[in-house]
């Protein structure tokens, strides 16, 4: 008898092509998610807007779930495995990515968070998760200078105030590689609708617990339409369809060559940053894009 798959079974089977393709969405998503979360912040708290977009996406994701799978018990262990995975991936990250950006410039920020293929290949192939190839190597390193070039053109600083916020951005760097490996981990039992889910859920109420005295200072009503906007931008595109769409490509073509789409994540924030925020590109930031394009081809042959 044939079995006829689940909507999202469809999609953890999605082809290697139509996975590139949808990593190219999630690096277009989160490349403009840098300069309308900057426009929401002009109004809304770090911690706050965070703390809402994440408790707002794990209903939206929870709802979807239930709607298009059918409720089954987790496999063993598994509950335990996406609590520690949500609790790194999403609180520890989102609460070091606030106060690290407050300490450091955005370019900074952008380099350290860059990093993140490059830990992940190094700790996937330490851990035993997946091998290092010749052409994921060379690939992740083009790329990382390519991001490094984009980053630099827009002007790195290093100052003795803004180390520590250093180091809580290599931090998140280092949360978001312990996610990335953690979803390749998690068994075959689970859709990776359902693991964004259940990591989202369980990462969402320390966030929520952290942000709430800013929370209750919050003029909610005075807040204009361009910022309930762009929040429901970063809700629905840039944490909902992205952490879906990510976790999926974790899934299907691996860690290493999904992490390195994470290169090109600069490179589109600049491009975004143009026509949105008035910061116009330069000639070194075409050249970054040039490599980075080549590192992530270069990467998707190993």
């Amino acid at each position: 008898m044939m079995v006829t798959p689940t909507r999202a079974e469809g999609v953890a089977r999605l082809g290697l092509p139509m996975t590139d393709l949808a990593m190219i969405a999630v690096v277009l998503i989160w490349g403009m998610n840098f300069s309308l979360s900057k426009i929401a912040l002009q109004e809304l708290p770090p911690l706050p807007f965070a703390a809402l977009r994440f408790s707002a996406g794990a209903v939206l994701l929870w709802l979807l779930l239930r709607r298009l799978e059918p409720p089954r018990p987790l496999p063993p262990g598994a509950l335990w495995k996406l609590t520690w995975i949500g609790i790194v991936g999403n609180t520890f990250y989102q609460v070091g990515f606030t106060y690290g950006l407050k300490l450091t410039s955005a370019a900074n920020a952008a380099l350290l968070i860059a990093a993140t293929p490059a830990l992940v290949a190094g700790f996937g192939a330490l851990l035993g998760i997946e091998p290092l190839r010749r052409n994921t190597i060379y690939g992740i390193a083009l790329a990382f200078g390519g991001a490094a070039l984009v980053l630099a053109a827009r002007g790195l600083h290093f100052t003795a105030g803004g180390i520590v916020g250093d180091l809580m951005l290599l931090g998140c760097a280092v949360c978001w590689t312990i996610y990335t490996l953690g979803v390749r981990t998690v068994g075959s039992g689970l859709s990776p609708l359902a693991i964004t889910t259940w990591t989202m859920v369980t990462g969402a109420p320390g966030l929520l617990l952290v942000s709430l005295p800013d929370i209750l200072r919050v003029d909610w009503a005075a807040l204009s339409l361009t910022t309930w906007a762009c929040l429901g931008y970063a809700t629905l595109l840039a944490l909902v369809l992205a952490y879906v769409l990510w976790n999926n490509s974790v899934r299907v073509v691996g860690t290493n060559r999904t992490a390195v789409y994470g290169c090109a994540i600069p490179l589109c924030a600049a491009l975004f940053a143009w026509p949105l925020l008035g910061e116009q590109p330069t000639w070194l930031q075409a050249a970054g894009g040039a490599l980075i394009i080549g590192g992530v081809l270069l990467t998707r042959r190993s």
